[in-house]
């Protein structure tokens, strides 16, 4: 995952303070990303879950691709099937999970989150910090908190989002911008401090904090990405397809799709190739 708006953050910051506390654990447990749960809230069986989610989570390169586009000839022990049990085994670990009710749904969205993706952001983090000597500590990921927090009722911390989902047009290729836009998610946690912060910060919109790498690819950097990934010596070039990589690449730069997380993946497939299979030396 790009994250170097982190790395210079953290630079900035150790130059003040040798600590500094995250709130890293907050989405994930109290429901900051309503956009990812729509799919899932009218789902009518763990199997139909499943698939909603799954699909959901497959934002870069589709099961159909990974089985016929992706991998060259050289890849020979490919199972297309392994990534979806991976899926899988993260819920079926927890034999306490239910697939009844939208709130059921719900929650075990977020136990996949806490179970996955939480765990990179935190490992992500704690590299980048410490490369500038500064220690991070997470406040919501207490452990008798985080205990409590998993205790609470799914609609205490999404209040609208049944009302939203009336609301959204299936077919926009707008939908995470939509979900965006309304205020909903961690509603426990505003409710909590309207004794200690302004009503614009309890009622502030969700503000991401990504670096703009959609516009670096197609900008300032575009000579970078197709000297590195379309070399034709390029020493990835033995287990993905180039053809396919080219046309993700031609896609971002000349047809305005939105491919920044991808192309991220290929660059640092291909850097990682060459340090620890080729051994080059820089």
């Amino acid at each position: 995952m790009p994250k170097y708006q982190n790395y210079y953050i953290s630079r900035l910051a150790s130059k003040f303070v040798k600590v500094v506390l995250q709130g890293t654990g907050g989405d994930e447990l109290y429901g900051g990303y309503p956009w990812r749960y729509y799919r899932v809230f009218d789902s009518i069986s763990r199997e139909d879950y499943f698939n909603q989610y799954y699909n959901f989570w497959q934002r870069l390169v589709t099961c159909e691709d990974r089985k016929n586009k992706l991998f060259t000839s050289n890849v020979t022990d490919y199972n297309s099937e392994r990534p979806r049990q991976v899926f899988e085994n993260v819920f079926l670990f927890n034999k306490k999970l239910k697939y009844n009710t939208p709130e059921q749904h719900i929650q075990n969205s977020l136990y996949f989150e806490i179970k996955t993706f939480l765990p990179g952001l935190l490992l992500v983090g704690d590299k980048l910090s410490m490369a500038n000597g500064l220690e991070e500590r997470f406040p919501f990921l207490d452990n008798d908190l985080v205990d409590f927090a998993q205790k609470i009722p799914i609609r205490h911390k999404l209040g609208n989002l049944k009302n939203e989902i009336r609301r959204m047009d299936e077919n926009t290729t707008q939908k995470k911008k939509a979900y965006r836009e309304f205020n909903d998610g961690k509603n426990v946690l505003r409710k909590a401090m309207l004794d200690f912060l302004p009503k614009e910060i309890i009622d502030r919109k969700k503000q991401g904090f990504s670096a703009p790498d959609e516009s670096w690819y197609r900008g300032e950097n575009t000579d970078y990405v197709k000297e590195l990934l379309l070399n034709k010596k390029a020493a990835s070039a033995e287990f993905i397809n180039q053809d396919y990589i080219r046309n993700i690449v031609n896609d971002h730069m000349n047809k305005g799709i939105n491919h920044r997380l991808l192309i991220w993946s290929f660059m640092n497939f291909e850097w990682w190739v060459r340090i620890f299979l080729n051994n080059d030396k820089f």
